[in-house]
Parts: structure tokens; C-alpha cells; sequence
């Protein structure tokens, strides 16, 4: 498959993603060095590129440096396990939160979930809920600002959502979405429940600026929704957008396949296993050519996972990387490395989210 090949939807992410084509073809701004510099002690994520480009990201900084009043978004569709590629978007939204000192509010779109994926059941669809909010709070967001909901117990949404929808063409919705007569009706309606989870915070306290971190396939739902805003004399949300989270085989997105994903709840021996056997590399096929020519850390999965979440040390990447560039530092050592790493977070997060299950209430936006 070529780069003119690939697929990308907000459901579906195949082939080589060649990302200055979608900057042209979605219009979005490159998250620049002036941009940049007024974050302070910025994570992996985002100092290093992982998320590239914007909407309004500059506008919404203004306000927030400011001292006016601005929210995050970031939504969470329950269909499976949470592994450490859906870390990215909180990652984001935890520093934005803490920098800005600002309300997050994290919409569990479970209804979505329920209607796209077709083989998964109300009933599993209601324990994933329950299960990535454990992971949700175990991350450490600030209680008193920080506002978790479901679609299928936070109905009050729903007001939100027909008032959005009403707002919307059918013909709109299925230019942006590619709707087709196969998807169900609810698949066409969510894109509205998107747009009020997006707008909750404007509906409930006033047009302000808000955030949405995302990865770049779900920019289709910011596209539709922001062309309600004046409707509702709200203010345009804006959205920093990620590249995505490489699978342990390189495939271009992390997915659920059990060979190309490290679950949040894997064991030490789940990632020893898993990185040693499966983490794609940038390695030589032979320890003498490896030696002489050096590996490829810009697509070895390894590094990437410390580059992006698990090294936040500059200094102490960078000696990585040339290192195994230069041929001193051998694939099977840089997979130790990121496993040690890897295993020290899960243990504090695993422990975090036991003591998590007494703590879901406060957390739970209630109507």
C-alpha cells in the first residue's frame, strides 16, 4: 500500500500515513516553536512532537496565559481495555490541567462504542465503562476539577445533543462521515452527542474557550461541530492533534490485536514477553552489521515508547539514541531498557487504580 493508499477515518486507520498530506487536505495549523515556548515543562507528548498540529490551540493558550476563563475536553470511547497508546490524549489534558489549573471534563462515549462496533454487547460495553474509568482516575487528574460522565447515565446530553442536531444536515453529516445506508441510525446520530460533550462546558458555564486533544483521524467531528458555534453564540472549540501511537509490530496505530498492544493491566512478564518477541525494530539483521552500521531509533518501536512516554529525561534520551545510531547500544539492550521503564509505570499506575475503585463517585459528573 502507497501513502496515496491510506485510509483514515475517525473508525478506521490503515496504510502509510503520510501526515503533510492531511495538514493540506484538513487545514489545520503545525504546533510551532512559538507555541512551544509558552509551555513550560511540557510532556514527551508534546514537546516532542507527537502532537503536530491545531485548531485554535494558539487562541485558546492566549486566554488560558491570560487568566480567562478556559476547559479541556477529552472523551474516552469505553470498547475494550485501555492500553498505553490511549494514554496520549490524558497525558495532554492531565499537563494542560495542571499548568492552566483549569476544569477537564472527560465525556465516556459508550453509546458510540455500542453502535459502531457491532459485535460488542450493551452489557460488556457498560463494564469496559466501569473498567478504563479506573484508569482514568489512577492517572491523577485534580478531583475537584475533573468531571467524568457516561451518555448511557449522564442523560441530561441528550438536551444538549437534539439542540445540536437541529442544527445539522443529514447532507452535512454524510459529506464529513461518509455515512452509507448500512450504519445504523444511532452511528448517525452520535456525531451530535459528540458536539455536546465538545460544548457541555460552554452550555453549562458560558462561552469560553475549549480544548480537545485528540488524535488526528477524530478531527472530522471537530470540523462539523464548529460550525454550530455561532448558532449557540458559543466560542469555536479548539484541538491539538496526535499522530498516532505505534503498535509493538509498526503497524501505524496501536491497536487491541493481543500481540500489537501492552494493556494497562499487563503483568512484568505480559511486557518482557510481549517487547522482546513483538516490538518492531530498528536494529541490523546481524550483531557484526549492527556493530558497524548502527540501528534506526526513528522507527524502532522501543524507543519510540520511551521517546514519546517513558523517558522524560532529554539528556538521557538523547544518549540513547545516539548510541544505538552509532551502534554501541544493541536492540536487545534497548528493549530492556524500555521494558524496566514500561514496568515501573504500570506497577504505580496498577496500584493507583486499585485504590482508584473507592474514589469513581467524586469523580463522577452528576446531573
Amino acid at each position: 500500500m502507497t501513502k496515496e493508499e491510506f485510509k483514515l477515518t475517525p473508525w478506521e486507520v490503515s496504510g502509510d500515513i503520510d501526515y503533510n498530506k492531511i495538514i493540506k487536505e484538513f487545514g489545520v495549523s503545525v504546533i510551532n516553536s512559538k507555541i512551544l515556548s509558552k509551555l513550560k515543562n511540557a510532556p514527551p507528548v508534546i514537546k516532542r512532537g507527537l502532537y503536530f498540529t491545531h485548531r485554535d490551540f494558539d487562541l485558546w493558550l492566549e486566554d488560558a496565559l491570560s487568566g480567562k476563563k478556559v476547559s479541556i475536553v477529552s472523551g474516552r470511547g469505553p470498547s475494550e481495555r485501555m492500553h498505553i497508546g490511549h494514554l496520549v490524549p490524558y497525558l495532554a489534558a492531565k499537563y494542560l490541567q495542571e499548568e492552566f489549573n483549569c476544569p477537564l471534563y472527560i465525556p465516556i462515549s459508550d453509546d458510540e462504542k455500542f453502535y459502531v462496533k457491532k459485535d460488542l454487547s450493551f452489557e460488556n460495553v457498560e463494564k469496559y465503562a466501569e473498567d478504563n474509568i479506573l484508569d482514568l482516575i489512577a492517572l491523577g487528574f485534580k478531583q475537584s476539577k475533573t468531571f467524568i460522565h457516561r451518555d448511557f447515565q449522564y442523560t441530561k446530553i441528550y438536551k444538549y445533543a437534539a439542540q445540536i442536531a437541529k442544527k445539522i444536515t443529514f447532507s452535512t453529516a454524510k459529506a464529513v462521515f461518509g455515512f452509507n445506508n448500512d450504519n445504523n441510525i444511532g452511528w448517525v446520530f452520535y456525531p451530535a452527542m459528540q458536539s455536546a460533550h465538545i460544548y457541555l462546558p460552554q452550555f453549562e458555564g458560558g462561552a469560553h474557550r475549549t480544548i480537545v486533544p485528540i488524535a488526528i483521524d477524530q478531527d472530522p467531528y471537530m470540523r462539523i461541530l464548529r460550525d454550530v458555534a455561532d448558532k449557540f453564540n458559543f466560542i469555536k472549540p479548539g484541538a491539538i492533534h496526535a499522530k498516532f501511537f505505534p503498535g509493538l509490530s509498526g503497524d501505524p496505530k496501536m491497536s487491541s490485536s493481543l500481540n500489537n498492544t501492552i494493556w494497562l493491566t499487563d503483568t512484568p512478564e505480559d511486557v518482557e514477553r510481549k517487547i522482546k518477541k513483538y516490538a518492531f525494530s530498528g536494529g541490523k539483521e546481524t550483531l557484526e552489521e549492527h556493530r558497524k552500521k548502527g540501528g534506526n531509533p526513528d522507527i524502532d518501536v522501543s524507543f519510540l515508547h520511551l521517546k514519546y512516554l517513558f523517558e522524560p529525561d532529554d539528556k538521557k534520551l538523547s544518549n540513547i539514541y545516539n548510541d544505538y545510531k552509532s551502534g554501541k547500544m544493541l536492540t536487545s539492550e534497548l528493549k530492556e531498557i524500555t521494558i524496566e521503564k514500561i514496568n515501573k509505570f504500570l506497577k504505580e499506575h496498577q496500584r493507583k487504580r486499585e485504590l482508584a475503585r473507592k474514589q469513581t463517585d467524586k469523580f463522577i459528573y452528576k446531573e
